[in-house]
């Protein structure tokens, strides 16, 4: 290896230099070297810092021409370039040199890119976020005991034993990105299903979920019953509450229980259905169930507290509900959420 890189450090011709460069990683790979090794060598055939870096693990690699650590530095490299598997960007390779980049340091880099991205899939479980679909169906699927669902995770890249927090959701946003921004550096996988993404986390930093993304969170344990509760955390999410943890659902999360029928059937479902015919009504109510107070609904509807007071209480006539009273907003909010399932 040591002689091959040698003779390539001295090619006159670019286009021989690149066929070169493609045998030198064929060689590496046919030894099927570790990371280290591949930035090590790839320091030595550019006579320069080389580095790696891995989004999933958050783990960074550097060595300088001498194939040891190279000292830290916060300038980037001067050439770099991502690391694809499966489509999706896991990583970053680069070279750091003090002048211009080298006549060969874009093959070098695309194919020591191409190199990382077969070791990673080659040795342990693919650090992309996308998750066969199969496998993760396996995990939250009631039906699977509980090898088969252990052998998913091992697949999957999860510890054994290792809590899983499942996440239901319903975004336009990619769901590798969303898992990406939830749980950066740690073990997460995504996979979208028939009418809804799930992603299996390490942990989840729900402050991290971008705009526009809808979202149930179950409880870190089991990952069959994480998921049920993710699903059922994501049926009460609102434009006003996109994002809900099952665990603050409390007692509310007994109506996702209610038979459907039964909720179609009861006289403030049918009122609050009614309601819905008319939209600025609907916010109005919506806006006071979520405040309790006039004033403060008036202010998130940016509408005098008086016009909103008159307003309420032409929805409580049509309603049947007294609105000013505890018993009815506590009756209207309990329909609006039976409602709002009902439409989910």
């Amino acid at each position: 290896m040591e002689a091959l890189a040698a003779r390539l450090s001295h090619l006159d011709s670019d286009v021989e230099g690149v066929i070169r460069v493609v045998m030198f990683y064929d060689t590496l790979m046919r030894r099927r070297v570790d990371l280290p090794a591949l930035v090590r060598a790839t320091a030595g055939l550019a006579e320069c810092v080389a580095g790696i870096r891995l989004h999933s693990t958050g783990r960074t690699i550097r060595r300088g021409p001498d194939g040891r650590e190279a000292a830290a530095s916060s300038a980037p490299g001067s050439t770099t370039t991502a690391i694809t598997l499966d489509d999706e960007e896991i990583g970053t390779v680069w070279l750091e040199r003090e002048g211009a980049p080298g006549a060969l340091d874009d093959a070098v880099l695309e194919r020591l890119a191409i190199a990382v991205a077969t070791v990673v899939e080659r040795y342990g479980p693919a650090r992309t976020t996308m998750a066969d679909p199969a496998l993760v169906e396996l995990v939250i699927s009631s039906a699977s005991d509980d090898a088969a669902r252990n052998r998913a995770l091992r697949l999957l890249g999860f510890p054994a034993d290792a809590p899983i927090r499942v996440v239901a959701v319903r975004s336009s946003v990619p769901l590798e990105k969303i898992g990406a921004l939830i749980c950066p550096g740690r073990p997460v996988k995504a996979a979208p299903l028939t009418d809804v993404g799930i992603i299996l986390a390490a942990t989840v930093d729900a402050a991290r979920l971008p705009d526009g993304v809808r979202a149930g969170i179950g409880a870190a344990g089991c990952p069959q019953r994480s998921w049920q509760d993710a699903r059922t955390a994501l049926r009460f999410t609102t434009t006003r509450h996109p994002v809900i943890h099952y665990d603050d659902l409390g007692a509310l999360a007994l109506l996702a229980r209610v038979p459907e029928a039964d909720t179609r059937a009861n006289a403030d479902v049918i009122a609050i259905a009614a309601l819905a015919a008319h939209p600025e009504d609907l916010r109005t109510l919506d806006a006071y169930c979520a405040t309790g107070s006039v004033r403060q609904a008036a202010d998130s509807l940016h509408l005098h507290h008086s016009s909103v007071a008159r307003r309420l209480t032409q929805i409580g006539k049509n309603l049947g509900i007294e609105l000013n009273e505890p018993s009815g907003l506590t009756r209207a909010r309990l329909a609006l959420t039976a409602w709002r399932l009902l439409d989910d």
